[in-house]
C-alpha cells in the first residue's frame, strides 16, 4: 500500500473554505480505483493546520490520482489558501494488508 500524509497550513481566514473544497476532494477520491482510504484530519488546537491521509493499493493508483479532474480542480481551487506550501510525505503501508 502507498500512503501519503500531506501536511497543510492554511490562512486563518480560509479553514471553512478550505474543508468544504477539501470534502468535495474527498467524496470523490474515495470512489477512485486502488483508494483504500482519504482522510482529512484537522488539529484541534490550531485549526488551520491539516493532515490528508492518502492510502492507495500502488504508487501507481496514487500517482493516477493526481491526474483526475477533481484532485486538478481541488488544487488550483486551494492554492491561495495555503500559509504555506504543503507538504507530502510518502510511507509504505504494511498493516492492514489489503
Amino acid at each position: 500500500m502507498h500512503v501519503t500524509l500531506v501536511h497543510v497550513q492554511v490562512k486563518p481566514d480560509a479553514v471553512e473554505a478550505f474543508i468544504e473544497a477539501t470534502r468535495r476532494n474527498h467524496e470523490n477520491s474515495v470512489l477512485e480505483e486502488g483508494n483504500c482510504r482519504f482522510d482529512v484530519l484537522q488539529d484541534p488546537e490550531q485549526p488551520g493546520r491539516f493532515i490528508l491521509y492518502e492510502a492507495y493499493a500502488d504508487e501507481a493508483e496514487a500517482k493516477a490520482h493526481k491526474a483526475t479532474e477533481h484532485y486538478l480542480k481541488w488544487r488550483e481551487e486551494v492554492a491561495e489558501m495555503m500559509a504555506a506550501p504543503r507538504e507530502g510525505v510518502c510511507y509504505h503501508g504494511l498493516y492492514p494488508r489489503i
